[in-house]
């Protein structure tokens, strides 16, 4: 009854995912196959386009988007931008379409390279060189493919004559797909594609070039600050942390929330609810653990502390190909100026990332609560935040921990 509403974070489950990308093979993630790359665009602008319904077949890619916009505007691709040099677009006007009489013009569209996780692909003047994927989209750790650029089978369809690649002629046209190979690693190259890297759940955890990388302490003060994108928040997830918080609560009590990342389909909360100190953890919307105060807190200061050991190794076992330092156990205890008022132990913990359309907010909440029993965005806190301290302590691998994975990982390989 809630699937489709705001109360379920639907997504579509494999077998309709492959159903609706009939009659194409395959599914997101797999470039090299149109199931998971090729869409039909309706296009309207009545005062332009007079062909209404018409249809066309030429061969575009997103990256045409933005210079067809440029051309049906008449402005000019910017050669700088505050201050930075732009690149050349590489995209193609596709606005010769909007016109009856060009209904078939042959596309300048002429190569485009694929590639998405090692997977690998070249469209070349109606012929595709397609890499058939060594793993199903939803296995997210698997064996380790060592060297992606020649890893991979590569199937040949003729899209002119065979638009859903039904028919592979790889084995009839081997001078072909020779050709398509090397133009596709000089695409690569010309690109910045290199080196391929087809690695899955290290790169979803792997953290990404940003103000937050590599900092141990974040300090917040002030006035609320709500929509802070994850890159520059502290990420909780398979590490140690300390959360603490200095606030004034003013005569008559407060509420509200003090920091939270994430909402009703995964998060944390550190918030007063009806004067009591309340940390929240959601675990996808599975389960809740809370750690709560006894008290309502009196008109005054206060120093709320959150503190959560870790039991894993974190991140760095995906190096190894072993995901067996993500999602551990810790204990969490939550103190109310220095005393020790509640610890509960998770049995494991989120292990990948938060909902990505949440933000790190402090002050209030946005989005969606970490628990709809509890309060309703946005949740101000009605006292004050003198100063929110988040330190993260990630887990280091000592050389016997090292050791031991790569123990694993060559057992694994053996095995396979």
């Amino acid at each position: 009854d809630v699937w489709g509403t705001e109360q379920a974070y639907s997504h579509m489950a494999v077998p309709w995912a492959w159903a609706f990308d009939t009659p194409f093979k395959w599914t997101k993630q797999i470039p090299s196959f149109f199931g998971g790359t090729r869409q039909g665009m309706a296009i309207s602008w009545p005062a332009r386009i007079t062909d209404k319904g018409g249809i066309r077949w030429q061969f575009h890619h997103v990256i045409d988007i933005a210079p067809t916009i440029l051309e049906a505007t008449g402005i000019p691709a910017p050669n700088m931008v505050d201050g930075i040099a732009q690149k050349p677009i590489e995209g193609v006007s596709l606005a010769y379409t909007f016109d009856k009489a060009t209904a078939n013009a042959p596309s300048p569209h002429h190569i485009q390279y694929f590639e998405m996780m090692g997977v690998q692909g070249l469209y070349d003047d109606g012929w595709m060189l397609s890499a058939v994927p060594l793993r199903v989209p939803w296995q997210l750790v698997g064996k380790v493919v060592q060297n992606p650029a020649s890893a991979f089978k590569f199937e040949l369809y003729d899209i002119h004559h065979d638009w859903t690649q039904f028919t592979d002629v790889a084995e009839a046209n081997p001078g072909k797909v020779q050709e398509m190979t090397d133009l596709m690693f000089a695409q690569f190259a010309k690109y910045q594609v290199l080196p391929l890297d087809a690695s899955v759940t290290t790169r979803m955890v792997t953290p990404r070039p940003s103000m937050s990388a590599g900092r141990r302490v974040f300090n917040y003060s002030g006035i609320p600050m709500a929509g802070i994108p994850r890159g520059t928040a502290p990420s909780l997830l398979n590490t140690s942390y300390t959360i603490t918080a200095n606030i004034d609560v003013p005569p008559g009590g407060a509420d509200g929330m003090i920091v939270t990342d994430g909402g009703r389909f995964g998060g944390y909360g550190l918030y007063l609810l009806k004067g009591k100190p309340v940390f929240l953890w959601n675990m996808l919307d599975l389960s809740r653990i809370r750690w709560e105060g006894p008290d309502v807190l009196a008109p005054g200061k206060h120093t709320l502390e959150y503190d959560f050991k870790y039991a894993g190794l974190g991140i760095a076992t995906l190096a190894f190909n072993n995901s067996s330092g993500i999602g551990r156990a810790g204990v969490g205890t939550l103190k109310v100026d220095g005393t020790v008022v509640s610890t509960q132990t998770m049995p494991h913990t989120v292990p990948i990332t938060l909902p990505w359309d949440e933000t790190f907010d402090v002050g209030m909440d946005t989005g969606t609560p970490v628990d709809d029993q509890d309060y309703k965005v946005p949740f101000r806190f009605t006292g004050t935040i003198d100063k929110l301290t988040v330190v993260v302590e990630p887990p280091k691998l000592t050389p016997e921990d090292e050791k031991r994975l790569q123990q694993a990982e060559r057992a694994a390989q053996d095995a396979e």
